[in-house]
């Protein structure tokens, strides 16, 4: 699939590249001197859900409004379609064994796409209700799959179909023998992004719903399977818009940023104590993020219409 003409974007011409901006000391060991943002691929909607697969040294994301998950290819730098239609996929990554799991818009579901290309329905509804739109989603290492389901999905006909809210606005837990699922919690408005610190000592969660927005964290309980009671580990200014995020080795947060103007727009990097340290500036809102390559210190960024990646000096927590 050949990538339509680049407009209005042109990859910086010196070292270190000016977007990649320094808004602490901490954060200049994370700034490779010779690292550079780099437009991969432009043509979609609006792109979301990263997920990298080491194995075939390539990256999965959704386009959610075309219904469609796309591919590029770190080996020919192609992108292909992987699926269509997607059911309006979001949010993706990939459990201990490989699979790739996806949060479904259209269907109000979690799947896993088995080895053979099969689907396995993980979860649809809680409590004999139907789940709002799960959004996106995080694999724990004891194989727990955990995701947040706001009602994003079914308020219009753009990233699914309108259907009426029949559950709060959740977190939920996927057992990974006996695939039942708990709720988390309920006690957050429309949760949006999530991952583990790296020792997963602590989940992070996007509250989308408030005003402004808020990241909250969370004391996982000792047995794996709850959490405690949250606190604010950072509340957005006015026109700051967290989306999709992951940790780094470090325990930083690296967060899809935006919709607020022109200036907001890329990655802000938030550390573990709630202070913004750094920002990768994009020419879009950049909605989610992983990181990958072969050593997990390249960033790709999916941002509205485009694919971008660029090469840091840390690398993505070993479980996301």
């Amino acid at each position: 699939m050949a990538a339509p003409a680049r407009a209005q974007w042109a990859p910086a011409e010196r070292y270190p590249d000016p977007a990649i901006r320094i808004l602490d000391p901490s954060f200049a060991r994370y700034r490779l001197a010779a690292g550079a943002v780099e437009r991969l691929w432009t043509g979609a909607r609006w792109s979301e859900g990263p997920v990298w697969l080491g194995d075939q040294r390539a990256l999965i994301w959704s386009d959610i409004p075309n219904n469609r998950l796309l591919r590029w290819s770190e080996a020919s730098g192609a992108v292909e379609e992987f699926r269509k239609p997607s059911n309006f996929a979001n949010g993706n990554a990939r459990d201990r064994q490989g699979r790739l799991i996806s949060c479904e818009h259209l269907t109000r579901r979690v799947t896993r796409t088995e080895f053979d290309g099969s689907i396995t329905v993980l979860a649809d509804s809680f409590d004999g209700k139907r789940l709002n739109s799960p959004n996106d989603v995080v694999v724990k290492s004891d194989g727990s799959v955990w995701f947040t389901d706001p009602p994003f999905g079914i308020l219009g006909h753009y990233e699914g179909e309108p259907a009426p809210v029949e559950l709060p606005t959740s977190l939920y837990r996927i057992d990974p023998a006996s695939r039942a699922v708990t709720l988390v919690t309920d006690r957050l408005n429309r949760p949006n992004g999530l991952a583990f610190s790296p020792d997963e000592k602590l989940l992070y969660v996007i509250e989308g719903g408030l005003t402004p927005r808020v990241i909250r964290s969370f004391d996982v309980n000792p047995d794996g399977q709850g959490i405690g009671a949250g606190r604010a580990l950072f509340t957005c200014a006015e026109g700051e818009t967290p989306d999709g995020f992951r940790v780094d080795v470090d325990g930083n947060l690296w967060c899809g940023w935006g919709m607020g103007s022109d200036a907001l727009d890329g990655v802000r990097i938030i550390n573990r104590d709630g202070k913004p340290i750094g920002h990768i500036a994009l020419p879009e809102r950049c909605a989610n993020l992983c990181f990958g390559g072969r050593h997990r210190n390249r960033l790709f960024m999916a941002a509205s219409k485009s694919l971008y990646s660029v090469y840091v000096n840390t690398q993505g927590a070993a479980l996301v």
